[in-house]
């Protein structure tokens, strides 16, 4: 088995440099849910933050989507707050999309989704938090 390993500094920064638009999956409208504070953090940097909770219609003021497989346009960035064993079908609706990237926060892990997404071209990164790599830009 093939040990994964997260994409370089350098590979990251130029992943959120050249990245518009990010489904969040998992948003919660909960203030203190960590999905919450890192979408808005995400918006104040000047992204484009689509919510994906089946649960919600709006998050944040923003429209909320059942699934990534109903967002209109492309999605650079895939941001997966779930628990680990709820990442697979994400991870295939994201190769479906096309997503450029596949971003699974801080203590969530997919092996398997990594290597798939990696055959299919698709940036993959794991247990690892966006607004914290943001904030060392």
């Amino acid at each position: 088995m093939m040990l994964f390993q997260n994409p370089s500094t350098e590979e990251i920064v130029d992943l959120l440099r050249n990245a518009r638009r990010i489904a969040v999956v998992g948003m919660s409208s909960k203030p203190e849910r960590p999905s919450y504070s890192v979408a808005r953090f995400l918006v104040l940097k000047g992204y484009e933050v689509i919510p994906v909770n089946p649960a919600e219609t709006k998050i944040q003021g923003l429209p909320a989507y059942p699934s990534i497989l109903d967002i209109e346009g492309k999605v650079d960035i895939v941001d997966v707050f779930r628990r680990s064993d709820q990442t697979d079908q994400i991870i295939n609706d994201a190769i479906k999309i096309g997503a450029s990237a596949i971003w699974l926060q801080q203590n969530v892990v997919n092996h398997e989704g990594a290597r798939r997404a990696k055959q299919a071209g698709i940036t993959f990164l794991q247990d690892i938090c966006i607004a914290k790599e943001l904030q060392k830009l």
